[in-house]
């Protein structure tokens, strides 16, 4: 087996065993998927693991390292910004979030506009909040959440 369809094979594994909620498993089948063959991916899943365990600066450090592959893909950009949003530094994950919105290569494309009304509505800019969540429900029309949280802020906005 070549190195790059062994660090295939682990990174199922570690997708698999972060699935069934084995983190520490999942971290180490990441690490080793890395090792065979450095990708974007592998970096930010690993990153979306050790965020599992709090271990936000671990997190935050993997998704930098996958930017670095591969600075199109956008979920790092993205998980970045929802990392800071959980430390209480909300400020300073607004630029990720909008870097993500650009990024040529992501799915879901509504995550990030989804996160950016979250810190406009507890900014209490209700208005800049709802026009987040239209792009995040152009995005995704049947999103739910989104669409809920629309009717409250417009709600409030009333």
């Amino acid at each position: 087996m070549n190195e790059s369809d062994r660090a295939e094979e682990l990174f199922e594994r570690a997708c698999a065993a972060r699935g069934g909620g084995k983190l520490d498993e999942a971290a180490a089948l990441f690490l080793q998927s890395i090792e065979a063959r450095p990708t974007a991916e592998a970096h930010t899943f690993l990153g979306w693991t050790y965020s599992g365990m709090g271990r936000y600066d671990d997190a935050i450090a993997e998704c930098r390292k996958a930017i670095a592959i591969d600075p199109e893909f956008g979920n790092p950009y993205n998980d970045i910004g929802a990392y800071l949003v959980e430390m209480g530094r909300p400020d300073e994950a607004v630029p990720w979030l909008r870097r993500a919105t650009k990024a040529i290569r992501y799915e879901p494309r509504h995550f990030p506009h989804l996160n950016l009304s979250r810190i406009y509505a507890a900014r209490h800019d209700y208005a800049r909040a709802i026009r987040e969540l239209d792009r995040a429900l152009a995005f995704d029309p049947s999103c739910a959440s989104a669409r809920r949280a629309r009717e409250e802020l417009a709600a409030r906005l009333n």
